[in-house]
């Protein structure tokens, strides 16, 4: 049972932004003082990547741990009303981003996904030094923090 009514709990959820949260901020501030230059919300792309990088033929998403279902995080949690509900949102989620994952990669880019809980705190270098050095080699695909 939800401990809010229906109109307070529609009122959070559309609260909730897709674009420009604190943890892509975070990270495109971090990226923006390293140097690099970078596109947003690139729409022609799947999956509409957060932060495109075209010089190298890069892509990168931010992904929220609740929503994306980050494997063995304390913040991928589970809401314990409408179970079944949530139960099939976040397999859709999951399955709508390996799809747009593997498009991606099948257009040539390079992907790198960054979960929420790697930009949390004050010390980023664990998760951006690894996605720079990313960057700048070429290899495929990137998951940071890895589960």
């Amino acid at each position: 049972m939800d401990i809010v009514d229906s109109a307070r709990r529609s009122r959070m959820m559309a609260g909730i932004r897709g674009r420009d949260t604190k943890p892509e901020i975070t990270l495109r501030r971090s990226l923006h003082a390293r140097g690099f230059r970078f596109r947003l919300g690139n729409g022609a792309l799947p999956g509409r990547p957060d932060i495109v990088l075209p010089r190298w033929n890069a892509a990168i998403q931010v992904h929220g741990c609740f929503w994306h279902r980050h494997s063995g995080c304390r913040f991928a949690t589970v809401p314990a009303s409408n179970a079944e509900f949530w139960a099939t949102k976040f397999a859709a989620n999951v399955e709508r981003d390996a799809r747009k994952l593997d498009e991606l990669m099948k257009l040539g880019w390079r992907v790198a996904v960054v979960w929420e809980c790697g930009l949390r705190g004050n010390d980023l270098d664990p998760t951006v030094d690894p996605l720079v050095e990313w960057l700048r080699s070429d290899t495929p695909f990137l998951e940071l923090p890895t589960p």
